[in-house]
């Protein structure tokens, strides 16, 4: 004789049991609360050393530890306002920085466009070359480079140091524009072809509008990579009135161990406004550039 169960035994024989839904519930507060615990200490390494140099540079007595100012004064900052401390090497490197960055982009682009369209049997060893180019320490190459210098005379002179910086820094910008290059179309170029444009006007009047996010991070990356050098104008500038803000903060260290820790701070918060004004005005255009969607519509 057949047993007919009713709609509600049923479901009360398939409803889920509460205990392993409290128990997977438990488990993600558990690793939510980790995960942001871990993220909290992350946070802290890196928020300390900017929360001292914002305490120390108001601080008229100020020390290695975080430590709230005690007395509250701006002596810190006029001491370090001045032509010869922070005026010039920050212009120095602005020129310095600036200059190697627009060589090593301008060259990346003409590099990685070749390396991005065309084919050819000699493309894979030449990026495998840039790649192992790209870890090689500068500290690797500093002697033979100061020896050459020497030769050519291009030691303590702002060009020369220019110069090396651009190249050394075209290893990794010929990889990234490289990267972004691919990501252009390759039928917008031919179009333009079709319509008789040259390579070179493909180029500088295709390629580049549509790749401006990618140029703009090359731009920031390489301008940041350069802006905290000390080992190349250290080395390849002799005379105090070219040195760049990155040598120049040695000044605050005294022969006898003595720091001023106050100076310092006011100082490295000024030596860094210009990559933050950077960042601020790059990720504006970053954050404003969407040729590449619109080209890519219908």
């Amino acid at each position: 004789m057949a047993v007919v169960l009713s709609p509600k035994s049923t479901a009360r024989r398939t409803r889920p049991s509460a205990a392993p839904l409290t128990a997977r519930r438990s488990r993600r507060s558990t690793e939510r609360a980790v995960a942001n615990a871990v993220l909290l200490l992350i946070a802290a390494v890196f928020l300390v050393p900017l929360l001292w140099l914002v305490l120390a540079s108001l601080n008229g007595t100020a020390g290695l530890r975080v430590s709230a100012p005690d007395p509250v004064t701006l002596d810190n900052f006029r001491a370090v306002l001045n032509t010869d401390t922070t005026y010039r090497p920050i212009l120095n490197g602005l020129v310095l920085c600036g200059g190697a960055t627009a060589l090593s982009v301008g060259c990346s682009v003409l590099a990685a466009y070749p390396l991005s369209r065309y084919e050819s049997r000699y493309k894979r060893p030449f990026l495998l070359t840039i790649l192992f180019a790209t870890g090689l320490p500068i500290t690797a190459v500093m002697v033979p480079v100061y020896a050459m210098f020497v030769q050519v005379n291009l030691i303590d002179t702002m060009y020369g140091t220019i110069l090396f910086l651009g190249t050394s820094s075209l290893p990794f910008a010929i990889w990234l524009t490289k990267n972004f290059m691919d990501g252009v179309p390759l039928v917008l170029e031919e179009a333009a072809w079709t319509d008789g444009a040259s390579g070179l006007q493909t180029l500088r009047r295709v390629v580049l509008p549509l790749m401006g996010p990618g140029i703009t991070v090359v731009t920031i990356f390489t301008f940041l990579s350069m802006w905290g050098n000390f080992f190349v104008p250290f080395f390849l500038l002799l005379s105090p009135d070219q040195l760049p803000a990155s040598v120049s903060i040695l000044n605050f260290f005294g022969s006898r161990g003595t720091v001023e820790y106050g100076q310092l701070a006011a100082f490295s918060l000024l030596y860094s406004t210009p990559v933050v004004l950077l960042y601020v005005v790059m990720s504006r255009v970053l954050g404003g550039s969407s040729a590449l969607g619109g080209a890519l519509k219908g």
